[in-house]
């Protein structure tokens, strides 16, 4: 994928953007990462709707965790709206055990397929015709849907082009200096937003680059900087 990053006017200092070297940028971010991982293919669903349940039940757990309870769930003939709507209560708990919460994340399927009905006649295509900032505001409205789950939503189900934020992503951008640790979500956001194209193929991508960082080398206990594709871009110990 080429990346040509948009041409705009140097924005004013704020808290949650640094003022990085020239060759700390969020393109040449994305050029190491791509040649060094290649491709990611990720969201990892079928439909949009498994990309929609899969976002809801990745809340505070692993992703092997999520597969299991997703497993259960196409074994169910549950990955479709109206079938999930029907399924009782108690049932669906069971089937999403393996992602913890279970109690919450059973409520919060339900709440997304009553919004999905009530707004939309249970179609997934009407809702996503939405512009996003309307369609962000009333997903955010949803029982236990914040803004990380919407913006998955939006991004992966819906290829709306907007960035997700991740704790992989905000851990990055803290340690190479392009944000605070306690920056806002929304404002750790914006600097993908003001830096690059405002495309879904590309956000898809390099968002699911950025994850990969983080589980493999960006490490919460302790960075493996030595070995990471964006260790030279580190500023060098004082």
């Amino acid at each position: 994928m080429t990346l040509a990053l948009v041409s705009a006017p140097a924005p004013a200092a704020s808290p949650a953007l640094a003022a990085p070297a020239p060759e700390r940028t969020l393109s040449a971010f994305y050029h190491a990462l791509h040649q060094r991982l290649g491709p990611q293919h990720w969201w990892p669903a079928e439909t949009p709707f498994e990309v929609i349940v899969g976002a809801i039940l990745t809340q505070s757990t692993a992703w092997t965790n999520v597969e299991r309870a997703i497993a259960n769930l196409r074994n169910a003939s549950l990955l479709q709206p109206a079938a999930l709507s029907r399924v009782r209560l108690s049932r669906l708990e069971r089937l999403v055990r393996p992602s913890g919460y279970y109690r919450q994340k059973a409520r919060k399927l339900k709440a997304f397929v009553r919004f999905l009905e009530r707004e939309y006649g249970g179609s997934l295509e009407r809702m996503f015709r939405e512009p996003t900032d309307a369609l962000r505001a009333r997903l955010l409205a949803i029982h236990g849907i914040g803004p990380e789950t919407a913006d998955s939503i939006l991004l992966y189900a819906g290829n709306h082009p907007i960035f997700v934020m991740d704790a992989y992503t905000r851990r990055i951008l803290s340690r190479h200096g392009l944000t605070h640790p306690d920056v806002e979500y929304h404002e750790a956001q914006a600097i993908f937003h003001r830096e690059l194209p405002r495309e879904a193929r590309l956000f898809t991508e390099y968002h699911a680059l950025l994850v990969e960082t983080g589980k493999r080398w960006c490490l919460k206990s302790k960075a493996q900087c030595g070995e990471c594709p964006l260790g030279r871009f580190l500023e060098p110990k004082q």
